[in-house]
């Protein structure tokens, strides 16, 4: 098995640079001396104009990916972020809590009427997605009792995956096509590949990739994994942008 190399961090790095270098030198509002010590005339004094104005550069950073267009009026956004599709189902919604700049792709299917779903930050959560609490069946007695579902920050959910788990942790890669079983537990910093099938009670260590039918242990990450995947959901939130008044999709 050979693990998916890392996501390169020398894009927004390139990026950066290009910018630096493109970016004109302004002149400084403070004199400078000349050669015979008197202090040299600024273009204003001398009747030139000003050269232009430094680019900025706040979003430098951020050029690795292509943004990808969302219609506004079918999401809602609330006030700490968040991007919920008006096209997704939250069942028992006022058992579901988001901490902020998560977004929720349309055909999601959140089941809060089971039991809490309590999902952090910077979750992206793929469409047609089903998140549903796990339960415990009890010895000798009919009855089970669902568990409350705990997803970490900076996490992504591939499209199409069924997450039962009891926990997720933080700056964790699920892919697409992927089932979670009941009362699994994801550890952080890990990597759960596209369509694996996890059996119930499995426990996936930090920094491991599990992958298969049924899941099992692939291999190690390395310590970077907690960096590069937290750039990604960041990224992933970042790039999903509104379409502007009377702009069409990009094809």
């Amino acid at each position: 098995f050979a693990t998916p190399p890392p996501r390169s961090l020398h894009g927004p790095a390139v990026a950066w640079r290009r910018a630096m270098a493109d970016a004109p030198v302004t002149p400084t509002s403070s004199p400078v001396p000349s050669p015979g010590g008197s202090p040299a005339a600024s273009p204003a004094a001398e009747g030139q104009e000003p050269g232009p104005k430094a680019i900025d550069l706040t979003y430098a950073l951020d050029l690795e990916e292509a943004p990808v267009f969302y219609n506004k009026a079918e999401y809602l956004q609330t006030a700490s972020g968040n991007k919920v599709s008006r096209q997704s189902v939250l069942c028992g919604s006022q058992n579901i809590t988001l901490a902020g700049k998560s977004i929720v792709k349309p055909g999601v299917i959140l089941r809060g009427d089971l039991q809490l779903l309590r999902i952090g930050k910077y979750v992206i959560i793929g469409d047609n997605s089903v998140l549903r609490p796990s339960y415990k069946k009890y010895k000798g007695n009919f009855a089970f009792l669902h568990m409350t579902m705990t997803i970490g920050d900076y996490v992504t959910i591939g499209p199409r995956s069924v997450i039962s788990a009891s926990s997720i942790g933080s700056c964790v890669d699920i892919g697409e096509d992927c089932v979670i079983s009941k009362r699994c537990i994801v550890k952080e910093n890990s990597v759960v590949l596209s369509g694996t099938v996890l059996p119930p009670d499995t426990v996936v260590p930090p920094l491991t990739v599990f992958g298969g039918v049924p899941g099992r242990y692939l291999g190690d990450l390395p310590e970077s994994t907690q960096v590069l995947q937290r750039e990604h959901a960041v990224m992933a939130y970042k790039k999903f942008q509104p379409l502007a008044r009377g702009q069409a999709p990009p094809k």
